[in-house]
């Protein structure tokens, strides 16, 4: 096995590492013995301490803030073909454990997986990547060899189109790097079936992280008026329906994603308890309220509001806002979930944004559940990073 180079840490910096951190920021970094420019992005190092001990091998991005990313404790690896395969067999494991029955679910997540960058979402026979950084990227033959190694897809469909790579001035382009893989994807989630449209739809076409919040919702939801809020293509309404809600309403901006939303309802039977709005959420939700419409259960699932901790302040707002706008349109004695996927809020945060809608509001909740994401997007316990996802069951006093 050839050695890998080595990256010098300065004096002092290998605390964080020897906490189980697995990111290196070039300030750590020791610019006499190891200088950025001598790296390029994906270049294999041992990542040594100022005493020289080796901590880890990792990956290099020496033109970010984040210039290098562990890839194992041990010394002289890399995101070869071969770790690649043990660890996406040993991800594959991990997910049938938890979700046996359709082969549908995040398949790699990135650090909490051993595979920072990477993203891989499963839809049964096909495979939907996302490489987030440039490091990642220079793996891209490797995974897909791996990928097909391990789990003999019909295809591999990249989508190299995410923000962070556009942050980074990375190409964004989505392309199938293997077999065929058509515009849209089945999946079966809670024993509801979707198609995702996996080629042009958000990120990697659905969003398996509020799996078990969907299910938990779905099932207060029998027999009751549902208002889906920013529903994309149906995720939480359609399986509210199919849980035997009486009547489903999904708001959301893109008229593609409503067109999904019907044909999600008709897979599964239900389209006639289904109805969409095409708008703004907080346009149509005061229409809805100014209407006199009420609801027995409403869901808020918002896109991230906060992209950077700068924005936290205004973002708190957001969420404040849309949960009273919410509130007004819940009847007594109603659920609501309030949901963020925005990393930089803190649950605590959303909890007072709650807090301070209901006082506006009138309406006297009560927490019941707090929800994140399911079991296939596991956390790190070293990287806070990894739990992003918050999930709030409140109830409404009568």
């Amino acid at each position: 096995m050839q050695a890998n180079p080595e990256l010098w840490l300065r004096p002092g910096a290998d605390r964080r590492l020897r906490q189980g951190h697995c990111w290196i920021y070039s300030n750590e970094i020791d610019s006499q013995r190891s200088p950025l420019g001598d790296y390029s992005a994906g270049d294999p190092v041992n990542v040594t301490s100022a005493s020289g001990q080796v901590l880890a091998s990792a990956y290099m991005e020496p033109q970010s803030l984040i210039c290098a990313r562990v890839v194992d404790r041990a010394p002289d690896l890399s995101l070869s073909t071969e770790l690649l395969a043990e660890r996406i067999v040993a991800a594959r494991d991990l997910r049938e454990r938890y979700y046996p029955t359709d082969g549908c679910y995040r398949l790699l997540y990135g650090d909490s997986d051993g595979v920072s960058g990477i993203v891989v979402d499963r839809y049964a026979d096909y495979l939907v990547v996302q490489l987030n950084t440039a490091g990642a990227e220079h793996c891209r033959d490797a995974l897909v060899e791996a990928l097909v190694a391990t789990l003999e897809p019909t295809g591999i469909l990249l989508r190299a189109d995410s923000r962070s790579r556009q942050e980074q001035g990375l190409s964004s382009h989505v392309e199938v790097v293997y077999g065929e893989v058509p515009e849209r994807l089945p999946l079966v989630e809670n024993g509801v079936r979707f198609t995702a449209p996996v080629q042009q739809g958000q990120k990697t076409g659905w969003f398996y992280d509020h799996r078990d919040n969907r299910a938990r919702f779905s099932a207060q939801c029998r027999d009751r008026r549902v208002l889906d809020v920013y529903s994309y293509i149906g995720g939480w309404g359609v399986q509210a329906a199919a849980a035997g809600a009486r009547e489903v309403h999904c708001i959301d901006n893109s008229a593609r994603a409503l067109e999904l939303v019907a044909d999600n309802a008709a897979l599964n039977g239900v389209a006639e308890r289904v109805s969409v709005h095409a708008g703004r959420a907080d346009q149509v939700m005061r229409e809805l309220a100014d209407a006199g419409e009420r609801f027995d259960a409403v869901v808020l699932d918002p896109p991230a509001f906060i992209q950077r901790k700068r924005d936290l302040g205004k973002g708190r707002k957001a969420y404040r806002r849309i949960n009273e706008l919410a509130l007004a349109l819940l009847s007594p004695g109603g659920l609501l979930v309030s949901a963020s996927c925005s990393m930089h809020l803190p649950e605590e945060d959303l909890v007072s944004a709650l807090s301070q809608a209901s006082v506006r509001a009138g309406l006297g909740l009560r927490l019941t559940y707090r929800g994140g994401q399911g079991a296939d997007h596991p956390v790190h316990p070293a990287i806070p990073e990894t739990r992003y996802l918050k999930a709030l069951f409140a109830e409404a006093r009568v």
